[in-house]
């Protein structure tokens, strides 16, 4: 006597397989298993069909059958370095937040590991690649030279930058146009009069800070400003590095009536300097910084800022990732996006040109 089959609805008595599932969608099991992985050779209306079936089936595929078919964890990885200026800043968590959201959004979930140094760095990597716990990585705060890139590629693992990379190469991103912020900083304080504009820019290790100084050289040169070399101070990333380019900004015999700074940090800095000389900001000095960071609010005045979405960047990072762990181009999988200009009590019109 044939024992009769449990119909595929009885959720209570049987676990949904990929069998059931491409039977009651007439597909074979290789098109199901490719649609649910994401691969790019199976249509959309196709996984979108699949994917819809399995939420009706309520199919939850064994992770571990399907890291041993696939050769894929379905996780990404991100290893945060402790050394760095703001490793703890709440920014950070806002920015865990998204990926974690982003990976989730595509099946995926996140492995985060960390790192005291850049040696230990490549070598938690390694660790993790070897250790089969992530099957691509994001990696924040592109650097000039950047050894996770370089290690990454030769090992064609998949990953992305927070950033981006001369030699681009197999490289795909997300990033903010800092280039342009600066420009539009460097604008502003022109049509508000001020021709002597300081610029105190961020960690030359980092990508970031050449695109920025970049973007300030664009904006002096559009407002028709001379870029004066004395009224240029770099390497600044945190208050008190921000504070000490001030003071030396400040004693330059024909000291600058604006100053913009590539980070946050080094804004708040400037704070400082222009309390210790008497200068009000706003209005003796106006300083426009980058970030959007929690401290910038609370200043007083407000610090005008060009704010990123780190938690949206973040999302993003791990959608594009995914997309090319399933196998699409690099060079395909690239993008930038503008910050947004906060204009509050940190700039005035330039005084001297008042009368």
């Amino acid at each position: 006597m044939t024992q009769a089959r449990p119909l595929l609805n009885d959720r209570a008595t049987m676990r949904v397989t990929i069998n059931d599932m491409a039977e009651a969608l007439g597909l074979t099991k290789s098109t199901v298993s490719r649609a649910l992985n994401g691969y790019s050779d199976i249509a959309e209306a196709t996984q979108l069909r699949v994917k819809r079936m399995a939420e009706t089936l309520n199919y939850q595929p064994l992770s571990h059958a399907q890291a041993i078919k696939t050769g894929r964890t379905r996780s990404i990885g991100l290893v945060l370095q402790l050394s760095d200026h703001d490793a703890h800043r709440p920014f950070l968590a806002e920015f865990l937040a998204g990926v974690s959201r982003g990976a989730s959004a595509e099946g995926y979930t996140l492995t985060v590991a960390s790192a005291d140094d850049g040696d230990h760095m490549i070598a938690t990597f390694q660790e993790l690649l070897r250790d089969r716990k992530a099957d691509g990585f994001v990696l924040p705060r592109a650097m000039v030279k950047d050894k996770r890139v370089e290690m990454l590629r030769d090992a064609h693992v998949p990953f992305i930058l927070f950033g981006r990379q001369d030699e681009d190469h197999g490289c795909c991103w997300h990033d903010i146009r800092g280039e342009d912020a600066m420009c539009d900083a460097v604008l502003h304080l022109a049509s508000l009069g001020h021709e002597r504009i300081g610029f105190i820019n961020g960690g030359m290790i980092y990508s970031y800070a050449g695109l920025r100084r970049v973007g300030f050289n664009t904006g002096m040169a559009a407002a028709n400003l001379k870029v004066d070399p004395d009224l240029i101070v770099e390497d600044a990333v945190t208050v008190e590095q921000g504070a000490e380019a001030a003071r030396m900004l400040m004693k330059v015999p024909d000291r600058p009536t604006a100053v913009v700074c590539a980070v946050d940090h080094a804004a708040l800095g400037v704070y400082r300097t222009a309390a210790a000389l008497d200068l009000q900001i706003g209005v003796d000095l106006s300083v426009i910084g980058y970030d959007g960071i929690l401290e910038g609010a609370h200043a007083q005045p407000q610090l005008s800022t060009f704010a990123v979405d780190t938690q949206a960047s973040g999302k993003r990072l791990a959608s594009l990732l995914v997309r090319r762990i399933r196998g699409e181009p690099a060079e395909k999988l690239r993008e930038t996006v503008p910050a947004i200009f906060l204009d509050r009590g940190s700039v005035g019109p330039n005084k001297t040109k008042l009368h």
